[in-house]
């Protein structure tokens, strides 16, 4: 039997990484937690007055293996990391990096050009631009009630 470290707050960790996940928020504070093969690449979203910008973090991942999808105001970044096992005459003691499908969905605001969506991969980077229109000007209107 081997013995192990107690942690008493890993099972609360795992409780709140599986209730932050399905809710679309990867959170793992914890390297323990993905190497269960649960694998989601964190992604920064950034604005400025022309674009909307999305760098998604894909080590491992091969542009072919990528897809970039726009439908409906809702963009998809999905993909699949393939596990490598060509290492003869290794033993591993510790595997804590995932393979597998994953996939992301953003919500985005109606006043993006979906025609104009640019997507670059390099070096394990994947950055979607997304070009904004000019959204007209949203004007108060007083409704009567019945």
């Amino acid at each position: 039997m081997a013995i192990t470290r107690w942690e008493p707050l890993r099972d609360i960790e795992q409780l709140f990484d599986r209730y932050s996940r399905s809710l679309g928020f990867p959170f793992s504070r914890s390297a323990d937690l993905l190497s269960d093969g649960e694998w989601c690449p964190r992604v920064d979203i950034g604005e400025n007055d022309k674009a909307f910008l999305i760098k998604a973090e894909l080590p491992g991942v091969r542009k072919d293996d990528v897809k970039v999808l726009f439908d409906h105001g809702v963009l998809t970044i999905e993909g699949e990391r393939h596990e490598e096992r060509e290492e003869k005459g290794w033993r591993f003691h510790r595997m804590e990096r995932s393979s597998g499908c994953f996939l992301r969905s953003f919500t985005l605001p109606s006043n993006v050009d979906s025609a104009a969506l640019k997507a670059h991969f390099q070096d394990g980077m994947l950055d979607v631009e997304i070009p904004k229109t000019a959204a007209a000007p949203t004007t108060a209107v007083a409704v009567p009630v019945d």
